[in-house]
C-alpha cells in the first residue's frame, strides 16, 4: 500500500511530475549517480525509532477487534549536524508531548545521544574521530568492523553525506587493488580476499558517482564538461584572424637568417614594399611600430 501511495504521489492529474532529473543540468547526470540517488533518496530505510509488526492484521488482545497493521514510518529531521557525523540511521524526531493531564500538549523534538568515539579502517588504514551514536557502535560491532558496516549497509540507512564519502573512499580504495598496502603484499592480499565481495554490486562508474550530494554531482558534471571542451581565448581566434589579414595583404616579416639565405635571389615585390616600410620608419623601428597604437613615439 505503500507503494501505491508513493506512485500516486508522484502523479498529477494522470501526468507524471517533472523532477530534477527531467531538464537543465540534472539531465545531463549518468545512470550511474541515478542509481545512487534512488538508492539514497527513493528507497525506504530500516526501521531505527520503532518496531515494525509482521503480518497484515493484529487482533487485539482485550476486545478482539480485528486492525489492519500499518507500519508508518516516523518523520525524521535531519540538521546539518547529522551529516558532519555518522547517527547509525537516527535522526531528530518532532512531535508532541503531554507533560500534564489537564493542560496542553506541547511541541518537543527528541534528539539522539551523541559521543564522539574513535573508528578504525582496515581499507584506508586510518582512525578516525566522529561523532556516533549507540546505534552506530551496536551496528559496527554486529557486523564486525567500520568497513564493514558502511559496505553492507544501503545509502539510505546511513544516511549522512560523511558516511557516504567513506564509502565511497573504500570502494575506490579496493577498486584500485588497495595501493596504501603496497608496501605490505600480504596485507594487501588479505583485504582484497576479504573485502572483494562488495565490489560485484557496483561497477566502476557507479563509485566513482556514488555518495555525492545533488549540488556536489552537478559541480562534478560541470568540471568533466569544462575538461572534454575546454574554453579558448578570443584572443588567439583574433590573432590568427590578423596573421590571415596579413597574409592576404602580403606583408610578411622575414628574419635575419632568411635574409641571408636570400641574398642571391632577386626579392619579391612584398619584400621590396616591407623594406621601404622599414627604411622610411626610421634606424630601429619596422613596420608593426606604426600599426601599434601603444608603441612609443621616437623623438626627431
Amino acid at each position: 500500500m505503500a507503494h501505491a501511495t508513493k506512485q500516486g504521489a508522484q502523479m498529477l492529474h494522470g501526468f507524471k511530475r517533472a523532477t530534477r532529473f527531467d531538464s537543465g543540468l540534472g539531465a545531463l547526470l549518468p545512470e550511474a549517480y541515478k542509481k545512487f540517488w534512488k538508492e539514497w533518496k527513493q528507497t525506504q530505510p530500516a526501521a531505527v525509532h520503532y518496531i515494525p509488526k509482521e503480518g497484515e492484521w493484529n487482533r487485539d488482545e482485550i476486545t478482539g477487534e480485528i486492525k489492519p497493521i500499518q507500519n508508518i514510518p516516523l518523520p525524521l529531521i535531519d540538521p546539518p549536524e547529522s551529516h558532519m557525523g555518522i547517527w547509525g540511521g537516527e535522526a531528530v524526531i518532532k512531535g508532541f508531548q503531554k507533560r500534564h493531564r489537564l493542560k496542553r500538549r506541547v511541541p518537543h523534538f527528541w534528539v539522539p545521544v551523541l559521543r564522539r568515539s574513535v573508528v578504525h579502517s582496515e581499507v584506508l588504514n586510518e582512525y578516525m574521530a566522529v561523532v556516533v551514536t549507540d546505534t552506530t557502535l551496536e551496528k559496527i560491532h554486529e557486523c564486525r568492523g567500520f568497513d564493514h558496516y558502511l559496505l553492507k549497509n544501503p545509502a539510505c540507512d546511513l544516511r549522512s553525506t560523511l558516511a557516504l564519502t567513506l564509502k565511497r573512499k573504500i570502494l575506490l580504495e579496493l577498486l584500485n587493488g588497495c595501493p596504501t598496502r603496497a608496501d605490505n603484499a600480504e596485507e594487501q592480499q588479505r583485504l582484497l580476499k576479504e573485502y572483494k565481495c562488495y565490489l560485484e554490486g557496483y561497477t566502476a562508474e557507479e563509485i566513482e558517482w556514488y555518495g555525492y550530494t545533488y549540488p556536489e554531482a552537478l559541480k562534478k558534471l560541470q568540471a568533466q564538461i569544462r575538461d572534454e571542451n575546454p574554453v579558448k581565448p578570443h584572443k588567439y581566434e583574433f590573432r590568427m584572424q590578423l596573421i590571415e589579414q596579413l597574409k592576404k595583404a602580403g606583408l610578411r616579416e622575414t628574419d635575419s637568417s632568411e635574409k641571408t639565405a636570400k641574398t642571391s635571389v632577386e626579392p619579391d615585390a612584398d619584400l621590396q614594399a616591407l623594406s621601404k616600410l622599414e627604411t622610411s620608419s626610421g634606424s630601429g623601428s619596422n613596420w608593426l611600430s606604426k600599426i601599434n597604437p601603444f608603441g612609443k613615439k621616437q623623438e626627431t
